[in-house]
């Protein structure tokens, strides 16, 4: 399933409108920030004098976080111990906006709190204190009844599993029982080697080590490898989805039904993976609680997480930047699709082995109008590929006279391959496209009807060699020559 860049950003702006019940262990994610400049003299290890200290929210935390950046609403269940680090968790919680936080108290049980030493922007050492006992049955009758109380008003429920007691595997099993009732899908981020506990989740989210464990050991590397441990889970477990994510080779979506996807990476550089698989849950659990596709929804995870891994700490991602980020991909992509002949000329032979129909128009394209778009939209539905012939400026002042073009090839070739319906741009000198014909052999030539067939430049070289030329209909009223005489005030 291909989704562009753009489609995916619509979708980011519903986010605001979700509402997701996360459920799991909290945490406390210290930071001790300093400068090493010597070794001890006492062991082979560095020293960190230390210039400050801060701390956020960890575990399904900074997947709170992450929804909060998005601008989903969220309700937060967890538990807490009644110590220092709960209450400072309680007061990070509460000052979280659009989060009603639910945190049970257990005074037999700490508060986790994962101390980071950093330096340089890189950790040197992580010390933990935890403990991985379960809640007591307060504490999980409390949960439970504050998440029957907000599971129908909640568009997904998310379960971020880090092992440290509060998602028993009764209190897991109730939250996934109870969702499939109200209908509401279930995204996992799991912990173990049984996933059977998760029976009945919409997706989970491993890691490529997390899914090994969880198939005895089995190899994770490769697309082959991966689908293959995944369908295994699926199998054994009675799961709807896996999105495994691959850190630097992205994300595989395999679905217990339908086709699997395998999408790229989209980190520019990673600094630190901390709390990227709580960016991909929340991300996802986001988008499917606007109602977005399963597929929608780990593209947006993928570049969400792809954002991430280039900050330093838990850091959560937000609608904005994951907005920005999804325009930078659709100017790259555009980017892609303007190529030189010689280029064009190598995947139009790719295209036909792989049985593709390659259709091509060509035109000025200045002042992209509906007109064109129309024309565009007709070109690509009777084809498999479109390439779109785009004469240079010079060929247009030829064509046109010395006040044309308005924009410049390097604007018209931008504006024409972020349209979804054009596969490819190539540049032309000449006055007529018949050079690009000649050589692409293009199976459809496509023009406006107000050529007629006799009169399309190419169409005897493509009906020589059985290929077809369309006449696509016209938008009355929409031409560049009309707008400009509009805005210069002569109409």
């Amino acid at each position: 399933m291909t989704v562009e860049p753009a489609a995916l950003a619509d979708w980011v702006d519903r986010l605001a409108t979700a509402r997701v019940l996360c459920v799991g262990d909290v945490m406390l994610d210290r930071f001790v920030h300093g400068d090493v400049d010597r070794v001890s003299p006492e062991a082979p290890i560095p020293v960190l004098r230390i210039r400050g200290q801060s701390a956020m929210l960890g575990g399904a935390g900074n997947v709170a976080r992450n929804l909060v950046g998005l601008g989903t609403r969220v309700v937060f269940l967890s538990a807490v111990g009644d110590d220092d680090a709960g209450r400072e968790i309680a007061a990070l919680v509460e000052s979280l906006a659009g989060v009603e936080p639910h945190l049970a108290v257990d005074p037999a049980r700490p508060t986790t709190v994962k101390t980071r030493f950093v330096a340089g922007g890189q950790q040197l050492l992580r010390a933990d204190a935890e403990t991985t006992s379960a809640v007591n049955d307060a504490c999980g009758d409390h949960l439970l009844a504050a998440a029957r109380t907000h599971l129908e008003t909640s568009g997904a429920v998310v379960l971020s599993d880090y092992g440290k007691g509060v998602l028993t595997q009764p209190f897991t099993r109730a939250l996934i029982e109870l969702a499939t009732a109200a209908g509401v899908p279930v995204i996992v981020d799991p912990k173990g080697a049984d996933y059977r506990r998760y029976a009945g989740a919409t997706v989970v989210t491993p890691n490529r080590k997390e899914l090994s464990e969880a198939t005895g050991g089995r190899a994770t590397e490769g697309d082959a490898a991966i689908e293959a441990a995944a369908r295994q889970v699926l199998g054994a477990c009675g799961l709807g989805a896996v999105l495994a994510t691959r850190s630097q080779e992205g994300m595989t979506l395999v679905p217990a039904s339908g086709p699997v996807e395998h999408l790229p990476t989209e980190a520019r550089e990673v600094f630190d993976v901390s709390g990227a698989g709580d960016t991909v849950v929340a991300t996802l659990a986001a988008a499917l609680a606007a109602g977005a596709p399963l597929s929608v929804g780990a593209r947006l995870a993928n570049t969400a997480a792809g954002l991430v891994v280039g900050k330093v700490g838990t850091a959560a991602v937000r609608a904005d930047d994951l907005t920005a980020a999804l325009h930078h991909q659709d100017l790259a992509r555009a980017e892609d699709k303007v190529v030189r002949l010689e280029t064009l000329t190598e995947t139009v032979e790719r295209w036909r082995r792989g049985g593709l129909r390659v259709g091509f128009t060509n035109g000025c394209f200045d002042l992209l109008h509906p007109g064109h778009v129309s024309l565009l939209a007709q070109a690509r539905a009777a084809c498999d590929r479109l390439v779109v012939g785009l004469n240079s400026d010079a060929s247009v002042r030829r064509l046109k006279g010395p006040t044309r073009p308005v924009q410049t090839e390097a604007a018209r070739t931008t504006v024409l391959a972020s349209l979804a319906d054009v596969d490819r741009v190539v540049i032309f000198g000449e006055d007529t496209p018949l050079r690009l014909i000649s050589t692409l052999r293009p199976d459809v030539l496509v023009k406006g009807a107000d050529y007629t067939v006799e009169t399309v430049v190419g169409a005897d070289i493509v009906h020589g060699y059985g290929g077809r030329v369309l006449l696509a209909r016209l938008e009355e009223g929409h031409s560049t020559t009309a707008t400009l005489a509009r805005v210069n005030g002569s109409v």
